[in-house]
């Protein structure tokens, strides 16, 4: 099994493993969807836009946020040196710059055959470019007032790159002097300073390069975009059901005397111990969605809530997914529906390590795995009630991200949420 893999020291927890579980947004479409067809976008072509021609606070540029994945196994490369680079995700210290590329290079040949083993790559941008365009089609509707609203992807590790997403902004009438209002949605429901605190620095540093202070002079230049981030959302009501009806899917599958005794198995990436005791609300926020789950289902089924991707020596965040499943099986309890509850779409996670190590090593045909959302229409319609909410309330943020966590020592962080608050004050006056 891939967890088990034995580390060098000087890795520490960024093994082989953690670089495709750590990554978490590789997916994988099936048939008849196929890899060689993934070079496609499934966006709509956008035609640049004049801030005159749009409805009274339009255009709004949506900018979906995610890791990203390789598309392709020949991305892999450049999708781990890119990963491995990033301190808020792998943090290597004062060696980053040096033991990033070693171990990316390293790792490359490893983390490209679990890519061949889950259909050759990773279709995630087109999860994403299908899910923006449709909620964004949504929102043409239920918002017309900020119509017309234009689909982005910003990934943190593989293209469209988040400068590359800024540029295509730039390009299509937003800023330079035009002023425009993108809303920068995470797709992580639950917040953490590794994922989605990880893409809004990255945003905010070209932000700045591109249209701020170090772009324009000392003065803030007039006419740039103004930005809002949807920043968690682990409770809103439309998540909540569109996980609910797959685990019923999910249950239905089991004969009807065994169903109220199957074990849910709520299942999210664990986080080392480090970043849980520096405050990071991940855990607390996972916690809240498992729970409104089991309400919504009426807590049908006894349920746990476990970690999965652990990797090296380090104290993670537990119990671990697999030892559960383990567990429980060598107990005889051998109904498990194991459902993954911090991603918005399949991604390694899912498809290689529940399915093909945790689900296969359990050897039992009682053990199963809940649907991802990927295309679900209940999901895709909450991701516009969310996006119409947020562009309704004149926030720039929620009130949890103006506020650091307790451990808390980046500057850049403080940096980016002093930013992004600030933002509500352009807000206002729109």
């Amino acid at each position: 099994m891939v967890l088990r893999t034995p580390i060098t020291p000087f890795t520490k927890w960024a093994s082989q493993a953690s670089v495709a579980k750590l990554a978490a947004t590789a997916s994988w479409i099936p048939q008849p969807w196929r890899i060689n067809e993934q070079k496609q976008s499934m966006a709509t072509v956008l035609h640049p836009v004049t801030q005159d021609a749009t409805s009274s606070k339009g255009p709004t540029a949506m900018v979906f946020m995610n890791m990203g994945g390789p598309s392709t196994t020949n991305e892999v490369g450049d999708f781990l040196s890119r990963l491995f680079a990033d301190g808020d995700l792998i943090p290597l210290g004062r060696l980053q710059n040096y033991l990033g590329p070693l171990i990316s290079r390293r790792r490359t040949p490893k983390i490209q055959k679990q890519y061949a083993a889950i259909g050759g790559g990773s279709p995630i941008r087109k999860w994403s470019e299908y899910q923006s365009s449709e909620m964004c089609k949504i929102l043409d509707r239920i918002s017309p007032e900020t119509a017309p609203h234009r689909p982005y992807v910003a990934f943190r590790y593989a293209d469209p790159l988040t400068e590359e997403m800024y540029t295509k902004l730039l390009e299509d009438g937003f800023g330079r002097g035009k002023g425009g209002r993108a809303v920068a949605f995470t797709q992580y429901p639950q917040y953490s300073c590794s994922t989605t605190g990880s893409s809004l620095n990255e945003l905010w540093k070209w932000r700045e390069r591109l249209e701020g202070n170090r772009a324009m002079g000392a003065a803030e230049p007039d006419g740039a975009i103004t930005w809002s981030v949807i920043d968690r959302w682990p409770v809103h009501s439309g998540l909540i059901e569109a996980f609910a009806q797959n685990v019923e899917a999910q249950l239905a599958t089991y004969p009807e005397e065994r169903r109220k005794d199957v074990v849910l198995l709520f299942s999210a990436h664990s986080l080392p111990m480090s970043v849980v005791n520096r405050g990071d609300t991940y855990p607390a926020e996972v916690a809240a969605t498992v729970y409104a789950v089991m309400q919504r289902l009426g807590f049908s089924n006894p349920y746990r809530l476990c970690w999965q991707s652990q990797v090296g020596p380090s104290a993670w965040l537990g119990a671990q997914t697999s030892d559960t499943v383990q567990e429980y099986v060598k107990k005889g309890q051998t109904d498990l529906v194991l459902i993954p509850i911090a991603f918005t779409s399949d991604h390694i996670e899912t498809l290689f390590e529940l399915d093909q190590e945790v689900i296969h090593e359990a050897g039992h045909p009682g053990v199963k795995r809940a649907e991802s959302l990927n295309g679900s229409p209940v999901f895709i319609q909450a991701l516009a009630d969310i996006a119409h909410a947020h562009l309704r309330s004149g926030e720039s943020c929620s009130r949890q991200m103006g506020l650091r966590c307790q451990g808390c020592k980046s500057e850049r962080c403080l940096e980016q949420k002093k930013f992004f608050v600030g933002q509500s004050n352009l807000l206002s006056v729109r």
